[in-house]
C-alpha cells in the first residue's frame, strides 16, 4: 500500500503548519520493538534472489516507510506489483520483495525481530 504526500488527507492546515494523516496504515498487532532503518539502494538492485530460502522466498517482515527519492517496484505474495517513488509513504505487509528502478533513498520502520531475521539471511546469502 502506498500513498503520495498530496493524497494524505490534511488534518490541520494553518499558516506555517500542515499536518497530514492517513488512518489504518498497516497493523502492528503482535509485534514488539521496532527498528528505524535508512536504506540507500542503486538502480538495478533486485533482492529477490537473496530471499531464496525464506518462507515463500519473500521478506516476511512488514515495513512502514517513506521514499525520499527514487523509484522501486514491490512485488507481493499474490504476484501483484506496486510502484513506489519519492515522496510516497508506504506499508508493505509480510510476503514481498523489491527491485530498484531508480536510485532509492528511503526510511523504514520494521519490527526488529522479524526484520533482523531477514537481514541476517541476506547477509549470509551475500557471503555464501
Amino acid at each position: 500500500m502506498r500513498i503520495a504526500k498530496a493524497d494524505v488527507p490534511e488534518q490541520i492546515n494553518i499558516p506555517g503548519a500542515i499536518a497530514r494523516q492517513v488512518f489504518e496504515f498497516g497493523d502492528a498487532t503482535g509485534y514488539s520493538k521496532m527498528a528505524g532503518e535508512y536504506f540507500s539502494m542503486a538502480a538495478g538492485v533486485d533482492i529477490a534472489p537473496l530471499l531464496k530460502g525464506l518462507e515463500g522466498d519473500l521478506c516476511q517482515s512488514p515495513h512502514w516507510g517513506y521514499v525520499i527519492e527514487g523509484t522501486l517496484t514491490v512485488t507481493y505474495t499474490d504476484g501483484s506489483q506496486e510502484t513506489v517513488k519519492g515522496n510516497d509513504l508506504f506499508y508493505w505487509p509480510p510476503g514481498h520483495t523489491i527491485a530498484i528502478t531508480e536510485n532509492v533513498e528511503m526510511v523504514l520502520f520494521s519490527p526488529q525481530h522479524e526484520h533482523c531475521l531477514v537481514v541476517d539471511h541476506l547477509k549470509k546469502q551475500l557471503v555464501g
